[in-house]
């Protein structure tokens, strides 16, 4: 019997790839056709099918192509799966535009809304602000469902408010032990974490040097933490669902297993509306080196890093599986770096400071400021809240403003008229008491931006603070939708 040619094989698998692409190309003006009707194009990409499914059939030798570093057979059966036609019918407008420009290739394009959401959304926002009583300046605020925001405040008060009747419910602070040493002028409530599942949330205690864990979505107390720290804890964040990290005024760094509630030890506060719960301590205690009251707390899962941002100006590395500390780097703003948060995507960490934003790639340990023109730069000033929406940094100030940088544009957003697209808070609470008249009177205080959060579709945004001045007694918080 004659051995077979290599050269036919060769022009049988051309002919295999050439078909592939004949089947990619009518799939994709079908996809380009009204979502309506039975179409003969569809019979052409059915026989075209059918044809490639002949060529597999038959018995191929293993050749070496460049073109391709798997079998083609292999080839075959990925590419025509992947590009195999969707059904168009129910698909919205937008939709069926978005199918017809990117083909069924793209069929998910949630990336690309939320790149267009991040980029649109804010100069389309509307406040409606509540009106939350005498409490005194938000420091921390997550959101937990599509309705509802919990946050704490500077007289620590754990609070649940529902976005769409402003109804507010008072979270028990949860007590700690008569072993435990309360921090000298306590300050109330800086840091809330939920764990990845969303089933458990960690922040402050009564004593604002412990932390007390509530169990999601129900608040019942699972546990304080003690030990751990000697002055407030400013920030704590979840590595997974069972170990958390707090940081704090006293430079230590400690590592928590929050797992299962310890029998040995329980708290003394039992009542019809406390139950009974556990207290635990920290299993590691260490200190943040050239650290100078640590301020900040962001983890990068992806990385399995945690960058500590510490108020001498001084960005610090640690590693979050064998907590051990890195590095350490002196930022540019030197004054009052109080706020950072993190993109994973991008392995990008943004500083906020006194009068700038600094951009941090830790691979590199490279430092850049966000530059600011001339006219943005009277309202650019006291960061008190940062975060990452894709390409956006939303900036919290303490002037009362909420603005918007593109990091890939390196710019701020702008409106209409080419200024920088701001909101503009509104004036909220202020208690006018004797410290008020003796002090303050007389002059305009905005309300600083002390914590924003966006809610999980990215088109609503809860921001809140209070009054920048430390002796005022005053509170703000909006939902911008």
């Amino acid at each position: 019997m004659a051995e077979q040619d290599p050269g036919d094989d060769r022009r049988r698998l051309r002919e295999i790839r050439r078909l592939y692409f004949e089947v990619e190309r009518y799939n994709r003006i079908l996809a380009a056709r009204p979502p309506t009707g039975d179409y003969p194009l569809s019979v052409r990409v059915e026989m075209l099918q059918q044809e490639v499914a002949r060529f597999r059939q038959q018995q191929l030798p293993d050749i070496d192509d460049s073109a391709s570093d798997r079998e083609p057979d292999q080839l075959v059966d990925d590419k025509v799966q992947a590009t195999s036609a969707t059904p168009l019918s129910g698909l919205t407008g937008f939709q069926y535009l978005q199918r017809r420009q990117y083909g069924p290739v793209r069929a998910d394009l949630s990336a690309m809304y939320a790149d267009v959401v991040a980029q649109q959304i804010p100069s389309t926002l509307k406040e409606k602000e509540f009106e939350l009583g005498a409490m005194n300046k938000i420091f921390a605020a997550k959101w937990l469902n599509d309705k509802q925001v919990v946050f704490g405040t500077k007289c620590n008060q754990l609070v649940v408010i529902d976005v769409l009747s402003g109804q507010m419910t008072t979270i028990p602070m949860l007590q700690s032990s008569e072993e435990s040493v309360p921090a000298q002028q306590p300050c109330g409530i800086h840091g809330i974490a939920i764990n990845p599942s969303g089933t458990m949330l960690a922040t402050g205690a009564s004593n604002t040097n412990d932390i007390g864990i509530y169990k999601l979505p129900t608040f019942d107390p699972f546990c304080v933490g003690e030990g751990a720290h000697s002055d407030w804890v400013f920030d704590l964040e979840w590595i997974d669902d069972e170990f958390l990290i707090t940081g704090s005024r006293d430079n230590n760094m400690a590592l928590w297993r929050i797992d299962n509630v310890d029998e040995s030890q329980t708290s003394r506060m039992s009542c019809l509306y406390v139950p009974e719960y556990a207290v635990k301590k920290p299993l590691v205690v260490k200190k943040c080196e050239k650290a100078q009251k640590v301020r900040a707390l962001s983890v990068n899962r992806s990385k399995k890093e945690m960058a500590v941002l510490s108020l001498n100006a001084f960005l610090h590395l640690w590693d979050i599986e064998t907590f051990e500390q890195i590095w350490s780097s002196r930022l540019t703003c030197g004054k009052e770096n109080v706020c950072m948060t993190v993109s994973e995507d991008k392995n990008l960490y943004a500083v906020g400071s006194h009068s700038c934003v600094t951009l941090v790639d830790c691979r590199k340990k490279l430092c850049q400021p966000v530059p600011t023109k001339p006219r943005e730069r009277g309202t650019f000033q006291g960061i008190r809240s940062l975060s990452f929406k894709r390409d956006i940094i939303t900036i919290g100030t303490g002037m009362g403003l909420v603005m918007f940088y593109d990091v890939r544009a390196a710019k701020f957003l702008e409106n209409q008229t080419g200024y920088p697209c701001q909101l503009a808070v509104g004036s909220g609470w202020l208690r006018q008491d004797d410290n008020f008249r003796d002090i303050f009177m007389g002059a305009a205080y905005p309300n600083a931006i002390y914590t924003h959060a966006y809610d999980d579709s990215g088109v609503r945004l809860f921001a809140a603070g209070g009054p920048l001045p430390a002796g005022l007694w005053g509170n703000y918080g909006a939902l911008w939708a």
